[in-house]
């Protein structure tokens, strides 16, 4: 069974960087897509950034562009969100989350990411 655990949250002030963590297990990622969600109170989700697991192509979204970078470890079978330049509009719970299909199909539980002014 497929298992994404989210770690690295926290508060931080503006203009502070956090590294978010993805652990997955129950499989071989190969072949997949991992994803960086985030949700923020009374908005939708929305994707922030994604990377395939096999040769490391990223796309960010235009909001995030310049400050996230995602990343992989493939030992560890581990992926990574650095976030660089927080600003209060970065404040969400952030989800990792894998795909095979168009569709994402595995997510983690969340973790809590506050930025303060």
């Amino acid at each position: 069974q497929v298992q994404l655990v989210e770690s690295g949250g926290g508060l931080v002030q503006t203009g502070g960087s956090l590294r978010l963590s993805c652990a997955a297990s129950g499989r071989t990622f190969s072949g997949y897509t991992m994803g960086w969600f985030r949700q923020a109170p009374g908005r939708e989700r929305e994707i922030v950034a994604a990377i395939t697991w096999n040769v490391g192509i990223t796309s960010y979204a235009d909001s995030v562009k310049g400050r996230f970078t995602i990343s992989r470890d493939n030992a560890e079978n581990t992926v990574y969100l650095q976030m660089n330049s927080l600003k209060p509009e970065d404040t969400a719970v952030y989800y990792c989350a894998a795909r095979t299909t168009r569709r994402y199909e595995y997510w983690g539980q969340g973790t809590q990411v506050t930025v303060s002014s």
